[in-house]
């Protein structure tokens, strides 16, 4: 344990991947999928229905969680059954990668085309991590996984930012932008592959499982038991466990809703143009892999637990700063970059805290459910904001909401005996936690 060419291997997963979250899904696809499709009339006729421009993209977001919620908890466990965790991870990164590229060829009339490689890509992002995140455990020994699961996410914004410079560039000086914006596109898709093959590929090491399939068993039926199985274990045998992430179920939609809604808020409420949010955008990739590594820093001192519960606190303070005191195109960019200092850490350590309290042997079990609470429930405070806005008219009011899904997760998580977990998991407690 505690191999740092291993270690570097990994992290350095999350280095590739970001390219597709900073380019794909979060800068460009989107808009180019609604401008393709206005320019096709407007609308895009899914299975006889015509579908806004405006709504395609955010349709193909839904229907890629919904296959991930379903899908997610069945790989985790035959991961957890069999010598397959590598292999399944890298499988799933090479055909997200490898859809990516394909992003090259969507133009014209080709919108579904776009949208049904986005929902492949997607979904095996999504599988790929929960892979990558079951390696933690073997990695890094208790007292080295926040380190470790914070210079991944460092790594991750680093490199997804890299990426986003380049693809800016070749956007703002290309006189063909719809050229620029499908090499860009594939260019996210490129990068996952190609650093995927030299380190995760190269320096990943399979162990044995600690625990193998029943005779008789079949892959897919024993992996739907054991996704149900997980659930009753963790209520019956690890209930700080499933408190804790309970907890995290919560405050994570609260900072998934502020990552979405931002943008809505700054064009609506400020009149910010798209330069403006782009730029705004890129400055968050590098100061959240700073905040991951500063924060990691403090969790050495104080733990993981509590360092958490300042991030939640700074995550209200957003809140109530775009609320009351939000103006301005600088208060914006300070804005983003509170919201970016905290970005990083609040994942990584949540993550690392995870990884602690979970039994021996049933990581990608447990980190289905992980990524599954994630994004099952990443609709939530969307619909939340989107309800206020429709009863107050207001972005600025319906911003306040949303604290109560951070105060929520502070309370709970303040209630979580983290150590006990621990124990009950049957771990080794850090000496700090």
């Amino acid at each position: 344990m505690n191999n740092q060419r291993e270690i570097f291997g990994w992290a350095m997963y999350d280095w590739a991947n970001s390219a597709f979250a900073s380019t794909v899904v979060t800068t460009f696809l989107g808009p180019y999928l609604a401008t393709l499709a206005r320019a096709q009339g407007g609308t895009v006729n899914v299975l006889g229905y015509a579908v806004e421009a405006d709504a395609f993209y955010p349709l193909c977001v839904s229907f890629s969680v919904i296959l991930q919620v379903f899908f997610l908890p069945i790989l985790g466990t035959l991961a957890d059954y069999t010598r397959l965790k590598k292999p399944l991870m890298l499988l799933f990164a090479y055909m997200g990668a490898s859809s990516t590229i394909m992003l090259f060829f969507v133009e014209g009339d080709l919108v579904i085309f776009g949208g049904v490689l986005f929902i492949i890509a997607n979904l095996s992002f999504g599988a790929a991590i929960v892979f990558y995140n079951a390696f933690l455990p073997d990695i890094a020994s208790p007292d080295q996984r926040d380190a470790v699961s914070s210079k991944g996410f460092a790594f991750g914004y680093i490199g997804g930012g890299l990426v986003l410079v380049l693809n800016l560039l070749m956007v703002n000086f290309m006189e063909d932008t719809g050229l620029a914006v499908r090499l860009s596109l594939a260019s996210a898709g490129l990068w996952w592959l190609l650093f995927t093959i030299i380190f995760p590929q190269r320096r990943l090491i399979q162990r044995d499982p600690a625990t193998t399939l029943p005779a008789g068993a079949r892959y897919l039926s024993h992996s739907l038991k054991e996704f149900w199985a997980s659930l009753k274990e963790m209520k019956n045998k690890y209930p700080k466990t499933l408190q804790y992430l309970i907890a995290y179920l919560v405050y994570n939609d609260g900072i998934q809703t502020i990552n979405t809604v931002a943008t809505i808020f700054a064009v609506s409420e400020l009149g910010l143009g798209n330069e403006t949010l782009v730029l705004v955008i890129l400055m968050i990739q590098f100061v959240a892999a700073l905040g991951a590594i500063l924060f990691n820093k403090l969790a050495q001192r104080i733990g993981a637990k509590l360092t958490v519960i300042i991030n939640l606190c700074i995550w209200c303070g957003t809140v109530l700063y775009a609320y009351a005191l939000l103006r301005t195109e600088f208060q914006f960019w300070i804005l983003g970059f509170a919201v970016a200092i905290v970005l990083g850490s609040s994942q990584a350590l949540s993550r690392s805290l995870f990884s602690q309290m979970i039994p021996h042997t049933r990581e990608s079990a447990y980190f289905g459910l992980y990524e599954i609470s994630e994004r099952g429930t990443s609709w939530i405070g969307p619909i939340v904001f989107g309800i206020a806005v429709q009863i107050t008219g207001s972005a600025r009011v319906a911003m306040l909401p949303i604290i109560a899904f951070f105060l929520f997760g502070i309370v709970v998580l303040s209630l979580t005996n983290v150590r006990e977990a621990i124990r009950e998991a049957g771990n080794e407690v850090p000496s700090v936690v």
